[in-house]
């Protein structure tokens, strides 16, 4: 076999050879003939004519992610960083398009994407551009719809991933937090505190008041016992005047008695002596026994006209009920 021949057969598998390809799945491949074109082929093993037809180009018709950073201000003078996230793919009905309309899909979309966020977040302060991310997304993907699809790309899903205020606002934003926690946090530390004083106060009325029910009914149970005394020391012939004072000094000793067992009681000086108690209940009978004739003398004293004015102790006499002279 001649060497030509060789060489021919051999151009001739190669050229045959060329003219299969395949497609990948989610793919479109783009065929021209001569610079013009002329098919759309998909996934499988595909047949062209060979040197005249070439492969133009390869569509991905899977899902794609653009990440688009974008720096803007909002209403209140504060600069932000927003991360918006694009999930887009081409439509299958619509390779045509998205292959030869745009040459930079991802530079037309990003366009489009800084145009309606730059638009929308100047309407809003910081806060609600925290809040209402959603219907910040929701406006990028009905621009983004209206625009590509004309171009054969269908947008999926557009998402705000990031908002990222200067350092300084975040600072500050955290100092109000803080403070505002603070706020709250001493608002209900003053409101436990006025629980437990009025607890408190409830507590120490209600113990006042049954102390003082206590001490009355002590008072009233010692006033009782010193009737029922005097009553026994009566009986036996002692009258009341000589009870009392007995009563008085037996209490006298009683308190001493008292003080003396208890250790943490101040210091007190009594009389304390038997002839100090002698002398004690000496005084008190002669008190007693002075107070009566004083009053007997007084109720005994004989009628006397009084003039107008004068109020002399002479003059007093405790039945006399007479009008003074004119």
């Amino acid at each position: 076999m001649s060497p030509i021949l060789i060489i021919i057969l051999v151009l001739g598998l190669f050229i045959l050879l060329s003219s299969f390809f395949t497609v990948k799945q989610q793919t479109a491949v783009v065929i021209e003939r001569f610079g013009k074109f002329t098919s759309i082929r998909s996934s499988g093993l595909q047949l062209k004519l060979p040197i005249i037809d070439r492969i133009a180009g390869r569509v991905n018709l899977r899902i794609q992610q653009l990440d688009v950073l974008i720096e803007t201000k909002t209403k209140d003078n504060v600069f932000i960083k927003m991360k918006v996230s694009v999930q887009f793919n081409v439509i299958q009905t619509k390779v045509y398009e998205a292959f030869y309309k745009l040459e930079y899909p991802h530079d037309q979309i990003t366009a489009y994407v800084f145009d309606v966020v730059r638009a929308e977040v100047p309407k809003l302060i910081l806060d609600d551009v925290f809040l209402r991310k959603d219907d910040i997304a929701i406006a990028v993907k009905r621009e983004l719809n209206e625009a590509m699809t004309t171009y054969g790309y269908d947008i999926i899903n557009t998402l705000v991933t990031d908002i990222d205020p200067d350092i300084q606002v975040k600072n500050a934003m955290n100092r109000i937090n803080a403070a505002d926690r603070e706020k709250t946090a001493a608002e209900f530390e003053s409101e436990a505190q006025r629980i437990r004083i009025v607890a408190k106060a409830k507590a120490e009325a209600e113990s006042k008041k049954l102390q003082g029910q206590g001490i009355a009914d002590q008072r009233r149970e010692i006033a009782r016992g010193l009737v029922e005394s005097v009553e026994v020391l009566n009986n036996v012939g002692i009258n009341s005047q000589e009870a009392s004072a007995l009563i008085v000094v037996t209490q006298h000793y009683d308190t001493l008695q008292a003080i003396g067992a208890d250790t943490n009681s101040n210091l007190i000086l009594l009389p304390n002596s038997p002839q100090a108690g002698s002398d004690m209940l000496n005084n008190m009978v002669a008190s007693f026994t002075a107070s009566n004739q004083i009053g007997e003398t007084m109720k005994n004293q004989p009628k006397r006209p009084k003039k107008k004015g004068d109020h002399t102790s002479t003059d007093y006499n405790p039945s006399d009920t007479t009008n003074p002279e004119v």
